[in-house]
C-alpha cells in the first residue's frame, strides 16, 4: 500500500471518471501524453512536471490489478483528525498508522509506533528519501517487428534508453524496464519505466490470443463445392490447403506451427477461414450454366430451419 494513494486522485489527473473503462482511461492518458510530452514542450517545467503526474496515474490505474488496488486503499482509509483534508480532516491508512508497531513486532523499537504518528503529523526526525515515480512511454513497432522482436532505443525524461522488445509480443503489452523511471529523493531508488506497445496492423494477418494469426481465404464456389487444394501465405513462404467437398461459407481449418512464436519459443497456429466468392460478372454461356444447375439441382431448402 502505497501512501500517496490516499492523497493522489489519479482519475482527476487523467481527467475521467472514477468508473471509467479501461478503454477510456488509455484514450485520456495517450491524449494527455501527446500533450504535455517532454519533446513538444521542451523547457516548459509545468509540462515536464505535468507529464510525470500523467505517467504516474496511468502506471496505477491503467493496470487493472493495480487499479483495483487503488480503488480499495482509497475506499478503506481511515479519517484522522488534522489539517490537509475535507472539514479539518485527512485520509490516513491502517498501514501508515501502525507501521510502527509492525515493526517493533520485528525487532525495531517499541517507540517505533509514536514515530509513524509523528510521520502522520509531520512530526519526523529526519528527512526520508521518497522512491522515483514510475513513467510510461509508447513504442511503435510494424508487425514483423512484434513478431520476430527487435531492440529500440527511446528518449524518455532527458534520457536515452535501449529497450529490448522480445519476440511474439502483443499490441498492447506492457514492457517494464527497472530503475529508469523517475529519479529518487535523498538516496532513494528511481522508479520504473513502463514501455506500452503499438502494433502497426497487417494486410493479410491478424493476431489471435498470444500465439495464433488468422487469415481470410476467399475460394469459389465450385471449389467450395467440389473441394480444392488451394495455395495460402504464411509469415514464412506458403503451404497447401485441402478444401474438401461440401465446405460452408466461414468454415475455419488450422495450419498447426505456422503461427507466432513467443518468447518461450512456444509457436501457434495459422487459422484460416474460407469466403465462397460470390461472381458479379458472367458470361452470358456461365449465366445459362447456373441456370440449368439451379433447375436440375437439389430441391433441398437452405431456409427451410426458418420456418418460412
Amino acid at each position: 500500500m502505497r501512501k500517496e494513494w490516499l492523497e493522489k486522485d489519479y482519475y482527476s489527473t487523467l481527467g475521467v471518471e472514477k468508473g471509467a473503462s479501461d478503454k477510456a482511461i488509455k484514450k485520456a492518458f495517450r491524449q494527455l501524453a501527446q500533450q504535455y510530452h517532454p519533446d513538444a514542450n521542451r523547457g516548459d517545467a509545468t509540462a515536464e512536471t505535468r507529464f510525470k503526474d500523467i505517467n504516474e496515474a496511468y502506471d496505477v490505474v491503467g493496470d487493472p490489478e493495480t487499479r483495483a488496488e487503488y480503488d480499495k486503499v482509497r475506499d478503506m482509509g481511515y479519517f484522522v483528525g488534522g489539517p490537509g483534508g475535507q472539514g479539518g480532516q485527512q485520509y490516513v491508512s491502517v498501514e501508515d498508522l501502525f507501521g510502527g508497531a509492525a515493526a517493533a513486532g520485528a525487532g525495531g523499537s517499541p517507540f517505533d509506533l509514536f514515530g509513524g504518528l509523528g510521520d502522520i503529523f509531520g512530526r519526523q526526525n529526519a528527512p526520508r528519501g521518497r522512491p522515483g515515480s514510475d513513467l510510461t512511454t509508447e513504442v511503435g513497432l510494424t508487425f514483423h517487428q512484434a513478431i520476430s522482436g527487435v531492440t529500440r532505443e527511446l528518449n524518455v525524461g532527458g534520457q536515452t534508453v535501449k529497450v529490448k522488445i522480445p519476440q511474439g509480443v502483443a499490441d498492447g503489452t506492457r514492457i517494464r524496464v527497472r530503475g529508469k523511471g523517475g529519479p529518487g529523493s535523498n538516496g532513494a531508488p528511481p522508479g520504473d519505466l513502463y514501455v506500452v506497445v503499438n502494433t502497426a496492423p497487417h494486410p493479410l494477418f491478424e493476431r489471435s490470443g498470444k500465439r495464433d494469426l488468422r487469415l481470410s481465404a476467399p475460394i469459389t464456389f465450385v471449389e467450395a463445392a467440389l473441394g480444392a487444394d488451394i495455395t495460402v501465405p504464411t509469415l514464412e513462404g506458403s503451404v497447401k490447403l485441402r478444401i474438401p467437398a461440401g465446405t460452408p461459407h466461414g468454415k475455419t481449418f488450422r495450419v498447426q506451427g505456422r503461427g507466432v512464436t513467443d518468447a518461450t519459443g512456444t509457436t501457434g497456429d495459422l487459422l484460416v477461414s474460407v469466403e465462397v466468392a460470390v461472381p458479379t460478372d458472367l458470361t452470358e454461356e456461365q449465366k445459362a450454366l447456373l441456370e440449368k444447375f439451379r433447375d436440375n439441382g437439389p430441391g433441398e431448402n437452405p431456409r427451410s430451419h426458418l420456418g418460412v
